[in-house]
């Protein structure tokens, strides 16, 4: 392969260098910030022997090239169009600008979360690991370690690394939130740990407190303050951080340089302390426990129809990016209740797109597509979508369809059932270890239905496009 003449192709299909604001690359993927993107030939684009899909999120038009390969393609074309090596975030910012309100926001929630993802991760991971020593009916009808005690503390050192991320999620949250917003990061991790400060009331006791009026107070010249922490909480923590960049973007302002040091951190920190204690963590924990126990409420009444709606249209979440705002969801619901049951069907949403992608692999004559069908099949069932989605699904409809209709219906199976998991992994196959082992047979019954229903689907279907010659 040619990869300066495939470069040269890309750069032709998208419109040309003067329709390029910026361009970078990831892992898999060419992402351009286009000034018009009605300029580019889808058609021609996917013809080219280096591309294996394109789609358009989030402002951006992405190009998958593939491990190993992008970096390469991403030189050339640089090199061709003369254009600069931009980073991800000059990108990001020249493709905001088409954003409209409501997508600005779904996107300002993205950059938040996605960069404390790798932790929050990691952490569920080694939470189902603790699960399947600590929770009985696995290996005997009692817990691994009462029937091996020596592997107690093992687990108990494993639970600890684990639940450090949610014990200080504000102080992750905190780090990522005001460096979004243009303040200083280092100030966002100290307000989010002053937040779960342990001479507060841990907010998991909260309720107990409550009942037995035992929350403690602090008498602010006449004005009472439950002394409360917010461990767990997200709205808190996002409003805060706000706050303290906003008030410390306008004291750099103000200040001369040769005070900024002494002045600018002390004030930001105070004030935004103050506003904390006394107006935003009480009111946006309200609104946090409210809007909780509503969601939780819904699910318990209603767990066929939730089920059904948010397993179906997980898929449809991803391709407008929406599905970011439930990262937030689910954290929340973990913080609050120490489980989500929305994550569950977010695993099996990833493993049905993965499914259908993969009978077009079976059903296709191209080999081109069946490469590209099975690659990113594999990634679906590892929790990363997009390649499945917008490479191969959506392209034919009815692939992304099936998926839809498999996730559905593994979605009714869990919510009836009452699925739940501990915290939020790898989004696809591996995705069991994060559910509570006692609902692991349910689970994989639920993997049964979106390996089997999308692929079986999708690939009656294309057999008959086939023979249509339209596949």
């Amino acid at each position: 392969m040619d990869l300066r003449q495939q470069a040269g192709e890309i750069l032709e299909a998208v419109g040309g260098k003067d329709n390029i604001a910026a361009a970078t690359h990831c892992v898999t993927r060419l992402r351009f910030a286009l000034k018009d993107e009605a300029k580019v030939n889808k058609e021609e684009l996917e013809k080219i022997e280096a591309v294996k899909g394109s789609f358009s999120s989030n402002g951006q038009f992405q190009v998958v090239i593939g491990q190993g390969t992008v970096d390469k393609v991403y030189n050339e074309l640089a090199d061709i169009a003369g254009i600069h090596h931009a980073t991800k975030d000059d990108v990001k910012a020249a493709s905001a600008e088409k954003l409209n309100p409501i997508q600005r926001a779904i996107k300002t929630l993205a950059d938040i979360f996605i960069p404390i993802l790798p932790a929050i991760v990691t952490a569920g991971l080694l939470m189902g690991i603790n699960n399947i020593l600590a929770n009985p009916g696995i290996f005997y009808k009692q817990a691994f370690i009462e029937v091996h005690p020596a592997w107690a503390d093992l687990a108990n050192m494993i639970n600890i690394i684990a639940n450090t991320s949610f014990v200080f999620l504000p102080g992750l949250i905190g780090w990522s939130a005001v460096k979004k917003f243009g303040g200083n990061p280092l100030l966002g991790i100290v307000l989010g740990l002053m937040l779960v400060h342990p001479d507060l009331l841990n907010a998991w006791g909260y309720g107990e407190a409550l009942k037995a009026h035992k929350v403690p107070h602090w008498n602010l010249f006449g004005l009472s303050i439950q002394k409360i922490g917010y461990q767990g909480q997200v709205l808190p923590v996002l409003f805060a951080s706000y706050v303290l960049a906003k008030i410390e973007v306008f004291l750099r302002k103000k200040i001369p340089d040769a005070f900024q040091l002494l002045l600018v951190a002390p004030i930001a920190l105070l004030v935004t302390g103050f506003a904390s204690f006394i107006i935003i963590g009480p009111i946006t924990f309200a609104i946090g426990n409210a809007l909780t126990t509503g969601l939780v409420s819904i699910f318990n009444n209603f767990p066929a129809l939730g089920g059904i709606i948010y397993g179906g249209l997980y898929g449809l979440l991803v391709v407008t990016g929406m599905h970011h705002t439930f990262l937030a969801v689910d954290i929340q619901l973990i913080g609050s209740t120490g489980s989500t049951f929305l994550w569950p069907m977010l695993a099996l949403s990833n493993i049905a797109q993965g499914s259908a992608a993969l009978a077009i692999m079976f059903a296709s004559k191209d080999e081109k597509l069946k490469g590209l069908s099975f690659t990113s099949a594999i990634s679906a069932w590892l929790g990363i979508t997009e390649p499945a989605m917008f490479g191969v699904n959506l392209r034919y409809r009815f692939p992304f369809i099936s998926a839809l209709v498999g996730s559905a219906l593994g979605g009714l199976l869990l919510t009836i059932n009452h699925v739940r998991a501990t915290s939020i992994g790898v989004g696809g196959l591996p995705g069991f270890l994060s559910i509570y082992p006692n609902k692991w047979s349910v689970f994989f019954m639920g993997m049964a239905i979106v390996l089997v229903v999308p692929f079986v689907a999708t690939y009656l279907i294309a057999l008959r496009r086939r023979k249509n010659n339209s596949l």
